[in-house]
């Protein structure tokens, strides 16, 4: 049986991930669970699956103790947050089953580096990178031409720009296929989340930002494809369902009972189309990041996530997230992601030019 430490128990991924363990208790139990506030949410976990640790964030008695006996950390905490957990996992020797995508977005050199060090697997939770993993035969070191990821599109995508000054959180929070967290689901309207995935595929599978693309294919039933050198496509289909790819991370190598098929004659056409960037200026932002290396994606998720906060508090127009972002990364100078310190002082600067920008 194995044992998982689940980091962000009570969030979308959190609870998703505790309905995997309910339907399979003879393969998983829970040895650690860590909530970010929802007390309530913790103790309920707490008294049906009985860990050995379980605890709020700001009273974790030290990282290193939330691994000490567990078989897979599932990190799901979200934001830059989750940075400082996968580190530890990583240096605990334990595999990682990677739900936070800060943690390669802000950290990626540094995750990597010390993955490589432990001899730690990372195995992705996120739908996109899972898919790209079965297709590449769950080995992240296969060879291949392109790494296609697939976009909803976001609640947005056929909006005009004038539209898009006047939507609302409330508008932004519908998303079309998946079922996630308010953050999450922003960065989705934004597509900031698709050039997160980017950035995050350049780290997990070794490739250069030429070899990565992102579609629209607003069905979101498959969840990405890898090109291979003879012109062979392989990709991966499911309907919209995050247990899929939570279960495969924490079964790895195995694969269980999991979700309905696809009835591919009662889904028909599929479609795709090209992803228009020039729309949602976040992707670009990210990307531009992403390219700049050192700091810079740290800057600019430190930026998302202050901007973020500030559109669903109704204190900023949609518009104005990227417009943050986008002056933000002007203002701060470019330095080497040498160490977590370096990545955390970054970060704080970048929520405080933020902060600043917003209140003006």
């Amino acid at each position: 049986m194995k044992k998982i430490a689940l980091i962000g128990c009570t969030g979308s991924i959190g609870r998703q991930a505790a309905e995997v363990v309910r339907s399979h208790r003879q393969e998983f139990c829970f040895s650690t669970l860590v909530a970010g506030s929802d007390r309530a949410g913790l103790h309920a976990l707490e008294e049906e699956f009985h860990p050995a640790i379980a605890c709020l964030a700001a009273e974790i008695p030290s990282h290193a103790a939330l691994f000490a006996d567990c078989d897979v950390a599932l990190i799901a905490a979200g934001g830059f947050a989750g940075l400082r957990y996968t580190l530890a996992a990583i240096e605990a020797g334990k595999t990682v089953a990677l739900a936070n995508k800060e943690s390669l977005v802000c950290g990626g050199e540094l995750v990597m580096r010390a993955a490589k060090r432990r001899g730690v697997d990372i195995l992705p939770v996120d739908s996109e990178h899972s898919a790209l993993f079965q297709c590449l035969g769950m080995r992240r070191d296969t060879p291949f031409k392109k790494l296609i990821l697939t976009a909803s599109g976001g609640p947005f995508l056929h909006y005009e720009e004038e539209q898009l000054r006047s939507v609302t959180a409330a508008d932004a929070l519908r998303h079309p296929t998946w079922r996630m967290g308010a953050k999450i689901t922003i960065d989705c309207a934004t597509l900031l989340n698709k050039g997160y995935e980017i950035i995050e595929a350049k780290w997990l599978y070794g490739a250069d930002f030429s070899q990565i693309q992102a579609v629209v294919h607003p069905e979101s039933i498959v969840h990405s494809l890898v090109l291979f050198e003879d012109g062979a496509m392989l990709a991966q289909l499911g309907y919209p369902d995050m247990r899929l790819p939570i279960q495969l991370a924490l079964s790895y190598p195995k694969r269980l009972p999991c979700c309905e098929e696809v009835d591919l004659a009662k889904i028909g056409t599929l479609h795709f189309e090209r992803l228009p960037a020039e729309k949602f200026p976040c992707f670009g932002l990210a990307l531009q990041a992403g390219r700049a290396g050192g700091t810079a994606p740290t800057v600019l998720n430190g930026a998302a996530e202050t901007a973020v906060q500030a559109f669903l508090r109704g204190r900023i127009a949609f518009p104005a997230i990227a417009e943050t972002i986008e002056d933000v990364l002007g203002r701060i100078p470019i330095e080497r992601a040498d160490s977590y310190g370096t990545l955390s002082r970054a970060d704080a600067r970048a929520r405080e030019e933020a902060r600043r920008l917003i209140d003006e």
